[in-house]
């Protein structure tokens, strides 16, 4: 399959529908005494099978230098990863990443994130970061297979409530340079 590059005024707006399930989380344990925190993150398994959705689009107004590259068959996005640029810290965001569940498991998220590792590459960028829920499995195991870390967590970014609703934001990252 052809990877081409997205023009922006094509696909600004493009709807991503995101779904996944899970039946495992990473629980984050925050304990602190007078000088100390300590944070665990634990694989835990849900009751039953969890399922999310959420909608992203591209192109975003909040994405800087965002550029895309996908998948088309037939008329239709198949896949696509887009980036942004964090000028401030010299690091590449990917600020999106999506596969349509029938093309999931033949290479497409390889090939997108390699894409991104030679965008980073190619504009001397330190870092590739990203961003999932500590509820996505499925994309943990991914981002780690790609050689990606934990590299922080923010427990209030969907809700007051994201430890109790088993979905932390953690933060990904790989260092380019």
């Amino acid at each position: 399959m052809n990877i081409i590059p997205l023009e922006q005024s094509r696909w600004q707006g493009h709807v991503l529908e995101f779904h996944y399930t899970s039946n495992n989380y990473y629980d984050v344990d925050i304990a602190r005494d007078l000088d100390n925190f300590n944070v665990s993150f634990t694989k835990k398994p849900f009751d039953t099978t969890v399922a999310k959705s959420f909608i992203g689009k591209l192109f975003e107004p909040w994405c800087e230098d965002a550029k895309a590259w996908g998948i088309i068959k037939n008329g239709d996005l198949i896949a696509v990863i887009e980036t942004a640029v964090e000028n401030w810290s010299n690091r590449l965001r990917i600020s999106e990443l999506w596969i349509d569940d029938a093309y999931h498991r033949q290479g497409i998220g390889t090939a997108l994130m390699d894409l991104a590792v030679q965008r980073a590459k190619d504009e001397n960028r330190r870092a590739i970061v990203l961003e999932t829920q500590s509820c996505n499995e499925t994309a943990i195991a991914f981002y780690l297979a790609c050689d990606f870390t934990l590299i922080g967590f923010d427990t209030c970014c969907y809700g007051n409530d994201d430890i109790t609703k088993k979905e932390v934001r953690l933060e990904f990252g790989v260092n380019i340079i």
